[in-house]
């Protein structure tokens, strides 16, 4: 029974790096942009988009939708950045090991 006490320790001291270490990531933020830099996303550990910036060279009212797919191309890299950030920090953490719901 010794070994599933020092067990529960482990997983209560991983647990507790895991809060600590979303904590820290939702802090962090990836940037991504499209167009050349025309526009430019920031988003955060958390999935969250923090800031969006347009370039006024970009603003073309007889082409928005070139704008419209320069704004989602910048989001969705950016997000996948964050999420790419986020699983690598919990991979060291967890030593690689696929823990449902924690990447």
């Amino acid at each position: 029974m010794k070994g599933m006490g020092n067990m529960m320790k482990q997983a209560q001291k991983l647990q507790s790096q895991m809060m600590r270490l979303q904590e820290e990531l939702a802090d962090k933020t990836v940037e991504s942009s499209s167009g050349g830099g025309m526009v430019t996303v920031v988003a955060s550990g958390r999935q969250q988009i923090v800031s969006i910036q347009i370039e006024n060279e970009v603003v073309d009212p007889d082409d928005v939708e070139m704008l419209q797919d320069l704004v989602l191309a910048a989001v969705n890299d950016a997000l996948a950045k964050a999420q790419e950030m986020v699983s690598s920090e919990m991979g060291k953490l967890t030593g690689g090991l696929n823990i449902p719901g924690l990447s």
